[in-house]
């Protein structure tokens, strides 16, 4: 027997609208798992049934663990060091509003706690887990680090900014970012996040004056 037509402007079956959804679906139970239990004790079936799927299902997305958090990496953080490559190829010319435009980008994604959650996780695990951490060191900070130390030299190349060890400066200016993100968020301090301008602006006041009184 012929199956029936579903009635014209009938919404899509249920199925098909979680099989659409699925795998993001499992990327935040997953970080909810990992947060709550650790990367180690969290388990794949625990996982799935939190994303409403089989313990077999969860296997044709993700084969791993590792597999997971390298897809949480991707999803979460790695999306900064790809708009950082962006901004700091189109930002040449004037590299401190450039830089300025990625502390703003910076901070605002570092308000989430879900995306601070993925390297915690990373750092937490990178000595029993050593591949995990060079697949962030690659995928997320090598790429920030290299659009930044672009941004800098383009900057000294054309007059903008003076000679300085551009790793150093690099590393001065992702450092304080990456504390506050680390004191709010893992540590409980009392946040700047919530006036992230007034902290960008002083840190760039920092960074370009330095301390040391000057006539």
């Amino acid at each position: 027997m012929a199956t029936r037509p579903a009635p014209t402007g009938a919404p899509p079956p249920r199925w098909r609208r979680r099989a659409q959804a699925r795998p993001e679906e499992i990327l935040e139970a997953a970080l909810a798992e990992f947060t709550a239990k650790g990367f180690e004790a969290a388990r794949m079936e625990d996982i799935a049934a939190a994303a409403g799927i089989s313990k077999a299902s969860i296997y044709l997305y993700f084969p791993s663990k590792l597999a997971l958090l390298e897809a949480l990496i991707e999803a979460k953080v790695a999306p900064l060091a790809q708009q950082a490559q962006t901004l700091a190829a189109a930002g040449a010319a004037d590299p401190l509003t450039a830089l300025r435009m990625l502390a703003t980008l910076a901070t605002a994604r570092m308000a989430d706690p879900k995306v601070i959650a993925v390297p915690r996780l990373v750092i937490g695990i990178s000595g029993r887990f050593p591949e995990i951490a060079d697949y962030y060191r690659t995928n997320v900070v090598a790429k920030a680090r290299g659009a930044l130390e672009q941004l800098i030299e383009a900057g000294i190349a054309n007059g903008k900014i003076r000679r300085v060890d551009t790793s150093a400066v690099v590393r001065a200016f992702i450092g304080p970012l990456f504390f506050e993100a680390m004191w709010t968020h893992v540590l409980g301090g009392e946040t700047a996040l919530t006036d992230p301008q007034k902290l960008i602006e002083q840190q760039f006041d920092v960074l370009l004056n330095g301390l040391e009184p000057r006539a």
